[in-house]
């Protein structure tokens, strides 16, 4: 079964920047659609990016379209989620899903495997 580590969480200034990293134990990674989702406090968990296998196809969702990126690095069965422009409302925990051998989704019951998430905070 494979394990997903997220990284890279912290506390940063409304505007600035985080990359967050997803670390997956297994090879097979590669066959993996991923997905990024947040939850913030007292609220549902929800879609923030996904990508195909590939990594040639992304989704956002609306609320991060343009400064959020999502992308991976199969050699280093690694996906990444670069977020710039961040702001307080993008405070949650940050977890990563994989897929796989399926396309890309913003549905959480598409996904298999979860990390346990990594907390972002972010200071207005």
């Amino acid at each position: 079964q494979v394990q997903l580590v997220e990284s890279g969480g912290g506390l940063v200034q409304a505007g600035g920047s985080l990359r967050l990293s997803c670390a997956a134990s297994e090879r097979t990674f590669s066959n993996y659609a991923m997905g990024w989702f947040r939850q913030a406090p007292g609220k549902e968990r929800e879609f923030v990016a996904a990508c195909h296998w590939t990594g040639r196809i992304t989704y956002y969702a609306d609320s991060v379209k343009g400064r959020f990126t999502i992308s991976r690095d199969n050699a280093k069965n690694t996906v990444y989620l670069q977020m710039n422009s961040l702001k307080p409302e993008d405070t949650a925990v940050y977890y990563c899903a994989g897929r796989p051998l399926g396309d890309y989704s913003s549905f959480q019951h598409d996904y298999d495997y979860w990390g346990r998430g990594t907390q972002v905070t972010v200071s207005s």
